[in-house]
């Protein structure tokens, strides 16, 4: 590892401060750099890290990388171990709309879960949780029953380190309740497996795909899209959901177009003139 890549390492660690996650992803895509072309990364010019880069067909992972450089480049030339600022080009990517589920179809989904075991119990208010919230699945998996005070949520494990407050619909409390009085286990955490210990990604995964067809983070999407169909300011779904920038939360501003046309549609007497 070349000197500079190590002090960049340290900075994001110690000053920045980020996930442990997130400084391994780092320092994997900038060591592979500097291992697959065996020069020191702040030395590469910007054909050369195309050239290297350009095996990654998925876009999304080739703009993951090339924001990992762009973000050494600017530590580099801010702390003056490069005399140029150097910043690559992402590629483009077409916008996805997040997929999301209706209300109804959540429900009709939670209608077929039998709540006669605890297991059950316990993937019924998962799901009905997730949607409530709208809360990461690593934020839910990570809370303690000290975590619900009332109707409200307290997730401290978050993504960025960015503490908040949920307002939480009582039914969703109700069934957590009722899940956390039918299991056995006296674990600290809420969400377990079967065998009393902490439920895990995989596991939870497994919930949602299998009365639901989709993974966790789809009912992160509904919970949003639910409080924006139902006129939620963006930038209080912006505040519920965690996200650091509102352009994260724009991603759903499709949905406001949406309502915006078939208020005109329905409310406006020329919209139902037909030529």
């Amino acid at each position: 590892m070349s000197n500079e890549l190590e002090a960049f390492i340290e900075y994001i660690s110690v000053i920045r401060a980020l996930s442990k996650k997130s400084i391994e992803a780092y320092k994997s895509d900038l060591l592979a750099l500097e291992h697959g072309l065996n020069r020191p990364l702040v030395k590469l010019d910007s054909s050369t890290l195309f050239g290297f880069l350009g095996v990654y067909k998925n876009k999304r992972t080739l703009n993951r990388k090339l924001s990992s450089v762009n973000a050494f480049f600017d530590f580099c030339y801010k702390n003056q171990f490069s005399d140029e600022k150097t910043k690559l080009k992402f590629s483009k990517i077409a916008k996805l709309l997040p997929k999301f589920l209706s209300y109804k179809e959540i429900q009709t989904s939670l209608d077929l879960i039998d709540r006669n075991s605890w297991i059950g119990a316990r993937d019924y208010a998962l799901i009905l949780f997730l949607y409530a919230t709208g809360a990461r699945i690593s934020e839910c998996l990570a809370l303690k029953r000290d975590d619900i005070d009332g109707d409200w949520l307290h997730i401290r494990e978050t993504k960025g380190d960015k503490e908040r407050m949920v307002p939480v619909a009582k039914v969703a409390i109700s069934a957590v309740e009722l899940y956390m009085q039918a299991r056995e286990s006296k674990n600290e955490y809420i969400w377990c497996n079967y065998k009393g210990e902490k439920l895990s990604r995989i596991s939870a995964y497994k919930i949602t795909q299998k009365h639901l067809g989709v993974s966790p983070h789809v009912l992160r999407h509904s919970y949003a899209t639910s409080l924006i169909s139902g006129g939620a300011d963006l930038r209080i779904v912006q505040e519920l959901l965690g996200h650091a920038s509102l352009l994260t939360t724009q991603i759903y501003t499709h949905i406001q177009k949406e309502n915006l046309k078939e208020t005109v549609e329905v409310c406006h007497p020329m919209a139902k003139i037909d030529f």
